[in-house]
């Protein structure tokens, strides 16, 4: 079960943006099936204690470079906006070599941008990696507690009775186990050689 487990974890935790806790669908009802439960590993994220601490962990860790970005775009804007505003008293040839000067500058921005991105999420999936060894067992233990047969990633179940759910039992388990970890921003990719 816990190779099955892992991958469900980890395509859930995938798809998961930023440790964003989704809306529950309303329940449809029905009788309750012996042996069959579901969790939501989203909302296990999301509600936990260590899921709400990685995520505040991670953006303060983006927000120096964020703000840094964002300063260079409007630093980028205002140039723009000011060499549209005096292309009327440049010559040609001088309007089109600022300009060119501007696209590099926007493909270096854009550059740095397409880097951040890519550390936040690298540094995100190895949070939720981590995350991911303290829920696999109290998965297993409230999966066994509740005498479970059959378990379901609940954003998988279009609706029914839900009343076999151990979402709030594993967010109770694992808030009891770990609140926070820690982890640093991953480093800048080495750039591919071309």
């Amino acid at each position: 079960m816990s190779r099955a487990l892992a991958a469900c974890l980890l395509a859930a935790l995938w798809a998961a943006p930023a440790f964003a806790q989704q809306p529950a669908a309303p329940p449809l009802g029905g009788p309750a099936i012996p042996g069959l439960c579901s969790v939501s590993i989203q909302d296990v994220i999301g509600g936990s204690k260590v899921g709400q601490a990685a995520t505040t962990l991670l953006r303060q860790l983006s927000q120096p470079a964020s703000i840094d970005l964002n300063n260079q775009a409007q630093a980028f804007q205002a140039d723009a906006k000011a060499l549209a505003a005096k292309r009327a008293t440049l010559k040609t040839a001088d309007y089109q070599a600022q300009q060119q000067a501007l696209q590099a500058r926007y493909g270096v921005l854009q550059a740095k941008n397409n880097e951040l991105a890519r550390q936040v999420e690298a540094t995100r999936m190895k949070a939720l990696n981590q995350i991911s060894t303290y829920v696999q067992p109290v998965v297993a233990e409230v999966y066994k507690a509740h005498g479970c047969g059959l378990l379901l990633d609940r954003a998988a179940v279009l609706g029914g009775n839900l009343s076999g759910d151990l979402t709030a039992g594993v967010i109770q388990g694992l808030d009891a186990r770990v609140t926070t970890i820690t982890f640093q921003l991953e480093p800048p990719q080495a750039a591919p050689a071309q």
